[in-house]
C-alpha cells in the first residue's frame, strides 16, 4: 500500500533523489510544497530589479518571488522507498547549481506550461544529455489553453518512452501521480530489457 505523511522513515526503505526542474514560474516550488511529507525547505527570495531585463517574465508577469538555489522536501511511498525532492531553480542565470544537484539524481520531472513550452527545452535537453530518465508533467494553468498529450510530445519533440502527463500542483493527489509515474519509468528503465541503464529498485537490492 502506498503511503504518505509519515513523519518517521521506514527503517530499510531505499532513499531516491528526484530533481523537480522547468521553466521560470512553472510550478516546481509549489510542487514540492504540495507533496512534501515535512516542512519543505525553500530558498525564496523577493525578486528585484536585478532580474529586470535578464529573467523572461513573459506569462507570469505577477510572480514576485523566485528560487534562487534550491526547494527541498521529502515523501515516504511505501516502505520500501522515499523519495527526496530537490526543485532546481528555473531561471538560466541559476543553472550553473544544476550539476551539483543532479549528482546522485536517479530521476527527474520536467513540469511544462502551455503558455511557454519552449521553456522546458533547457530541461529535457539537461537529462537527456545525462541519460538521466524523466517524465514530463503539464502543470495545469487557468488561463492556458489544453493541448493533448500527443501534441505536446509533437511540440517538445520527444519520442513514445517518454512518459507525460497532465497534472495540478497545487493537489497533492496530482502531485502523488506524477511521482509515481517517475518511479514506474525508472523500474521500466532498469528492466533486463534495458540492461546496461543506471540500476534501480524501490527494495534498495
Amino acid at each position: 500500500m502506498v503511503s504518505f505523511g509519515s513523519d518517521r522513515l521506514p527503517e530499510h526503505a531505499a532513499a531516491v533523489k528526484i530533481l523537480i526542474a522547468g521553466g521560470f514560474g512553472v510550478g516546481k516550488t509549489t510542487l514540492v510544497g504540495t507533496v512534501s511529507e515535512v516542512p519543505p525547505l525553500h530558498t525564496e527570495e523577493v525578486m528585484t530589479e536585478v532580474g529586470v531585463g535578464v529573467d523572461d517574465l513573459a506569462g507570469v508577469e505577477a510572480k514576485s518571488r523566485t528560487t534562487v538555489a534550491l526547494d527541498f522536501g521529502r515523501i515516504t511511498l511505501s516502505e520500501d522507498l522515499v523519495l527526496y525532492l530537490f526543485g532546481a531553480p528555473g531561471q538560466e542565470r541559476f543553472w550553473s547549481l544544476w550539476e551539483d544537484l543532479a549528482i546522485g539524481t536517479l530521476g527527474a520531472i520536467v513540469l511544462v506550461d502551455t503558455r511557454r513550452l519552449d521553456a522546458g527545452f533547457g530541461s529535457i535537453d539537461f537529462f537527456e544529455r545525462r541519460g538521466i530518465p524523466f517524465v514530463v508533467a503539464i502543470n495545469r494553468f487557468d488561463t492556458a489553453v489544453e493541448y493533448t498529450v500527443e501534441e505536446v510530445r509533437d511540440a517538445l519533440d520527444l519520442g513514445p518512452d517518454v512518459p507525460i502527463l497532465p497534472c495540478d500542483v497545487r493537489v497533492r493527489s496530482s502531485g502523488r501521480d506524477v511521482l509515481l509515474a517517475l518511479v514506474d519509468h525508472l523500474m521500466a528503465e532498469s528492466s533486463p530489457a534495458n540492461a546496461g541503464r543506471a540500476e534501480f529498485s524501490p527494495s534498495g537490492a
